[in-house]
């Protein structure tokens, strides 16, 4: 794996070098190491200079792991693939199992450079700082797009934003069918690091649960990546032997997660994607991005000329189950009617704004309180987005 990274980033150099002393159309023939778009090639003359009539626009997608991983990568590919699909005159260019080091600085400078993209939405947490920003004051004409990184206005540069879900609230409902169907009433949370986006999603699991059954508690192990196969293989086995009935995760790939628990015979809950396929029998039900809706609304921006330096686009895009930017995975063949009525009711709730998952009174695991009773931080509010706890009910620690 190592060699081939270093051989993709020389690669791209030599292109880079072959560019300043060749014709343009010789270059295209040793190709940039991106995926070709779904329809047609988005490395030829055309794409990489954005030249079809004035009516291309090339856009760069960046995935941590790979596009079919089940999970976070293969959400966002799917939500770029539907850019494409649905919105003409959009040429996509991609690159895969990219790491949050300098390889995605080269990655983004070869995909302007090279292949002529006008927006890149690198998809990766720690891709944002220093990365993104660097190459953002570098080409101001680049629109960059980033999920989760919270975009301050007068500190970075105009032509960044920040796009995220309130996936949380999927999490929500996915606790409450956990805590219907728990029967220990210990539940099992696979996390990759103790981020806000992170701790948000075992606390809105949490709570959700605890709103069926106020006891139940979530056991929580932090793998230190987005994706340790191996340790969260261990995780889930640990939880099982401790009696732990219903595991989920926040891990880049959620399928070691799930697979792991259907052979132990407990529970899962997903994540990113539907994994209802990896666990016939064992699977509730997820949460999901539903980035198809989000990444066709903004391709039309795009088409239409709107920027974020203009002022077209906002510099922070969020919504929920209601803005469609997550959903539901349809319900395992082992949820219950009651289980799913009450699921059903959660969402509908969240959608309409009746209910707020953050309130009082609300302590975090050492005790501390949160929220008073008198107090609740609704979806948008900026504090959820710099949480740093976990809640009561929630065994195990941030500090790892």
């Amino acid at each position: 794996m190592t060699q081939r990274r270093f051989t993709r980033i020389s690669r791209r150099q030599m292109v880079r070098g072959l560019m300043a002393t060749t014709a343009f159309g010789v270059v295209t023939k040793f190709g940039t190491a991106c995926s070709p778009a779904p329809e047609g090639d988005a490395t030829t003359d055309e794409a990489a200079t954005g030249d079809a009539g004035g009516e291309e626009l090339v856009v760069g997608f960046i995935y941590v792991g790979p596009k079919d991983d089940f999970g976070y990568n293969q959400a966002h590919a799917e939500g770029a693939a539907a850019m494409v699909a649905n919105v003409p005159g959009i040429k996509l260019v991609e690159e895969a199992s990219v790491p949050e080091t300098t390889a995605v600085a080269e990655t983004m400078r070869s995909m302007i450079e090279i292949d002529g993209a006008k927006v890149l939405f690198p998809t990766s947490f720690g891709y944002f700082d220093p990365y993104i920003l660097e190459l953002a004051a570098e080409f101001p004409e680049v629109q960059f797009f980033h999920a989760g990184g919270l975009y301050q206005d007068g500190v970075h540069p105009d032509n960044v934003g920040s796009y995220f879900g309130y996936i949380d609230e999927a999490q929500y409902v996915a606790g409450v069918v956990a805590g219907h169907m728990t029967q220990s009433g210990k539940l099992g949370f696979v996390a990759a690091k103790p981020i806000p986006q992170v701790l948000r999603n075992i606390n809105a699991f949490t709570l959700g649960a605890k709103s069926v059954k106020p006891e139940i508690t979530t056991q929580v192990i932090f793998t230190g990546d987005w994706a340790e196969p191996v340790k969260e293989a261990e995780a889930t086995n640990s939880m099982a032997d401790q009696g732990i009935d219903v595991v989920t995760c926040h891990v880049d790939s959620p399928k070691v997660v799930m697979e792991t628990a259907e052979r132990r015979g407990i529970y899962s809950s997903g994540y990113h994607a539907n994994q209802g396929p990896l666990a016939p029998e064992g699977y509730l039900t997820g949460a999901e991005w539903d980035w198809s809706s989000i990444y066709s609304q903004l391709g039309e921006q795009f088409k239409a000329g709107q920027t974020l330096m203009a002022g077209d686009i906002p510099h922070i895009l969020r919504g929920g189950l209601g803005g469609k930017f997550c959903k539901l995975s349809p319900y395992g063949p082992a949820v219950t009617d009651e289980a799913k009525a009450a699921a059903d009711a959660a969402r509908e709730q969240l959608i309409a704004g009746e209910l707020v998952i953050y309130k009082g009174e609300l302590k975090d695991n050492g005790g501390n309180v949160i929220l008073t009773s008198d107090q609740e931080y609704k979806q948008d509010d900026i504090e959820l987005e710099k949480m740093d706890y976990l809640i009561e009910g929630v065994e195990g620690s941030i500090d790892g």
